[in-house]
């Protein structure tokens, strides 16, 4: 979510941050650990919620940073372990 309303960041628990907001939803659940070590390592994002049962992962960022870590994290996915791609939407 490229540039959402404050609103939003309270209804998700997210008090204190700003910017874009990147959501995954990932099967199996695990792979949200790895999914948040790949995305702070490739941009200057910030892991807000991390969830290995449910595979889920908020991060937030500037747009690049959250477009950039997305793309990377697909990527190691996807490439390396095989999980099937998809399309990343920004709204």
């Amino acid at each position: 979510i490229a540039n959402p309303v404050d609103a939003l960041y309270t209804k998700l628990g997210l008090i204190e941050q700003k910017g874009a907001i990147g959501i995954f939803t990932i099967t199996p659940g695990e792979a949200a650990i790895i999914a948040s070590d790949v995305a702070t390592k490739a941009a200057n994002v910030k892991i807000c919620f991390v969830d290995r049962f449910n595979g889920s992962l908020l991060i937030t960022g500037d747009v690049a940073a959250v477009e950039a870590a997305m793309k990377d994290v697909i990527d190691v996915l996807c490439k390396l372990m095989g999980f099937t791609p998809t399309v990343i939407t920004k709204t």
